[in-house]
């Protein structure tokens, strides 16, 4: 462990010992009407694949914005990223009227970028025809692994060969690198940013390498960049089974949940033994059917928003209620067609460790998790991505946070957050230290900005007038007042992770 922890941060020292991005950046950025959404602004800006070699090959970066719609208020630039890995930026700027309020709209240009290897900018693509074998992501047996060990690393190899040398520089570190790069192309003498989810991680690197060239940092449901592979699955199994609890509880509670007055926990069991034994069909199919792995990926999904309600009924189809009125695409990766696959997982092979050696570590690790979560077993997200990561190199390995800056960071996250537990986030402010103030919606799902008043008018104050609430901020909601359904200010998942 000492070994690992030493070797992050040597790696984390040669990125601070790089030529600095305000230095190897320069010149403006010319904006021009989106193609796909003319009342925003696209450009591109070219920044180093490699930044150890800042002269080197290029790589351009999308960007989309909308302006400041009071010129006389305007603050500044307000960088954006919705998290993933493989959220899209530019499609959140695009959505930005309908997520943030009026006032950040009046005093801040909203602009969004596509990291490096996402969707505008170079996405990390594979071979179709070998993305659609890949294997059933739950091994059960030294044979299932054997298989994913080889499956593995032949997808590297061909993902690596189509995508070019960006692969290999595709880690939050390197994002953040092209963060600043933004903000000198932006004219900003400091960043101002906000990121939810995946989108954390990349602040959190910029805080690590620019410390001195933050305005605020806005992090909204946060990673945790210190987690070995068995912290990081068990932590993300405790806050899916946390989420399915409160679940439970509205369900027993509400008389609008579909299965109010049943034993919910009893249906779910009996719908994961179905699905085991192949015996489950997806809602609204004849002859589509459903892996344990999805049925547990509804759990999740169903408990992000949270849309609970929609949750229930899916429940109740599955168990032979009827299929609700707008029944959601079937979860987890699915074939996809063409020639080409995107896989943005590729980033979170490089930024966390998660290589298993055997089939024994493995089931170990299964087997802790469904301890921790006697319901769910485990959370789909890690588990479906971590076959994929076993045999992948680490640029950006997993280490404790380190800041040194002077301004104040505002970090925030639900209290039953699915997919980045309120763990993540208070790990996250004690490693960032003092000028890290945590503020907790003692509330449901991922993501807090938009989900009330108090959380959002907090972040907001923090954006416009650099004022952060007292340490230990929480913003109370009672289980009558929260929406659970069609949540205000959303930004499109897109299948996303994190």
């Amino acid at each position: 462990m000492r070994r690992r922890l030493a070797t992050a941060f040597l790696m984390v020292a040669a990125f601070l010992s790089a030529p600095s991005v305000a230095t190897a950046q320069s010149g403006g950025l010319a904006w021009a009407p989106c193609e796909e959404e003319p009342s925003a602004e696209c450009a591109t800006l070219a920044v180093p694949i490699d930044w150890s070699r800042p002269r080197g090959p290029k790589v351009d970066i999308a960007l989309a914005r909308r302006k400041a719609t009071d010129p006389s208020a305007r603050i500044g630039s307000l960088l954006i990223n919705p998290g993933g890995p493989g959220g899209s930026g530019v499609e959140a700027a695009y959505g930005a009227p309908g997520f943030f309020t009026e006032d950040i709209q009046r005093r801040f240009d909203i602009v969004g970028f596509d990291p490096r290897g996402v969707a505008r900018s170079h996405p990390v693509v594979c071979s179709a025809s070998l993305y659609n074998q890949m294997p059933y992501v739950v091994m059960k047996n030294q044979a299932d692994f054997d298989r994913w060990d080889a499956y593995s690393r032949k997808l590297r190899q061909d993902c690596r060969a189509r995508t070019g040398p960006l692969y290999d520089h595709v880690d939050s570190a390197s994002v953040a690198r092209d963060m600043d790069a933004i903000r000198a192309a932006l004219g900003e003498e400091k960043l101002t940013y906000y990121g939810i989810s995946y989108g954390t991680l990349m602040g959190q690197m910029y805080a690590e390498l620019f410390p001195n060239r933050i305005r605020a940092l806005a992090l909204d449901s946060n990673m945790d960049h210190s987690l070995g592979v068995k912290g990081f699955l068990d932590s993300e199994s405790v806050g899916a089974e946390d989420a399915f609890d409160q679940f439970v509880g509205w369900c027993d509670a509400d008389e609008s949940c579909a299965l109010h007055g049943r034993d919910v926990r009893a249906v779910w069991e009996d719908l994961l033994a179905k699905a085991r034994r192949g015996e489950l069909l997806y809602p609204g199919t004849k002859d589509l059917k459903m892996t344990e792995l999805q049925v547990i990926y509804q759990g999740v999904l169903g408990t992000e928003g949270p849309d609970w309600r929609l949750l229930s009924e899916m429940l109740n189809a599955m168990a032979g209620g009827p299929p609700p009125s707008d029944i959601p695409p079937p979860p987890g990766r699915g074939p996809v067609q063409g020639e080409l696959a995107q896989l943005p997982t590729a980033v979170l092979c490089q930024d966390y460790n998660l290589r298993v050696r055997n089939y024994h570590e493995y089931a170990a690790l299964m087997r802790s998790s469904a301890r921790l979560a006697p319901d769910m077993r485990f959370n789909p997200m890690p588990t479906e991505d971590l076959p994929i990561c076993m045999n992948h190199p680490t640029a950006n390995p997993q280490h404790p946070l380190r800041y040194r800056g002077t301004a104040p960071l505002l970090l925030g996250n639900s209290l039953h957050d699915p997919a980045t537990p309120i763990a993540w986030a208070t790990n996250a402010a004690r490693q960032l230290g003092p000028k890290a103030v945590l503020l907790t919606y003692e509330g449901w799902g991922h993501r807090i900005y938009g989900k009330d008043e108090c959380s959002t008018l907090a972040f907001d104050a923090y954006l416009i007038s650099l004022k952060v609430p007292a340490p230990g901020t929480r913003c109370a909601v009672t289980l009558a007042k929260t929406t659970l359904k069609d949540q205000p200010r959303q930004w499109p998942t897109n299948g996303l992770h994190w």
